[in-house]
């Protein structure tokens, strides 16, 4: 099953969702404004995405809000706190992942799920 973790409002996360309807593929829509991701999910998510740092919405808006370009701090730590730092959509099939825009991505995870 794909998982599609982002926002409601998020437009990246609608199209990613649009994307898998259109191809009729059901997929999980977990919204992080209602359920943000625990500690194990934040790591499997990041190690199937190349790491924290790849996780990181760092020209966002929340980004900027805290101030973190000028601060020493616990990325994953601030992950956990504030869902907003991420970048979205988080889309995932098993032990594969794509942080952002990635239609290559999603064509790969959509071929794999209707065979």
């Amino acid at each position: 099953m794909i998982q599609v973790i982002g926002f409601k409002k998020c437009r990246l996360t609608q199209k990613a969702l649009r994307f898998f309807q259109e191809r009729g593929i059901k997929v999980q829509n977990l919204d992080l404004a209602e359920h943000p991701l625990g500690g194990r999910e934040l790591d499997n998510c990041a190690q199937a995405a190349g790491g924290l740092a790849g996780l990181a919405d760092t020209e966002g808006a929340a980004w900027n809000r805290k101030g973190l370009a000028h601060m020493e701090f616990d990325l994953r730590e601030e992950l956990l706190a504030d869902p907003g730092l991420l970048r979205t959509p988080i889309v995932r099939q098993g032990r594969e992942a794509s942080v952002g825009d990635a239609e290559a991505a999603w064509k790969s995870m959509a071929a794999r799920e209707k065979t």
